[in-house]
């Protein structure tokens, strides 16, 4: 294992999830005090795992077709767009 990708990944999707909607939502069904903070912590994982399970899956069969430079370039400028259009339409 690499402990660097390790480190590198956990970092950037951690930050990635601060405050986004996922986190928002957690914390919506985490205020509800009648619901159990470990079913929310443990639905909260599950879908994390699975979507980040479905990302590697799906970036394992994309980079089989495309190189890694154009999926750099692809994802680069998908978020540079986003953050354009976050920019203009506020």
């Amino acid at each position: 294992m690499d402990i660097r990708v390790l480190l590198t990944v956990f970092a950037t999707v951690f930050v990635a999830e601060l405050g986004d909607k996922t986190q928002l939502a957690t914390i919506l069904f985490a205020s509800d005090h009648e619901v159990s903070k470990w079913t929310v912590f443990l639905g909260a994982s599950l879908a994390l795992i699975a979507t980040s399970a479905l990302g590697v899956a799906v970036g394992s069969t994309v980079s089989e077709y495309l190189s890694e430079r154009l999926l750099s370039i692809v994802a680069g400028s998908g978020f540079i767009a986003i953050g354009l259009w976050t920019l203009l339409r506020g």
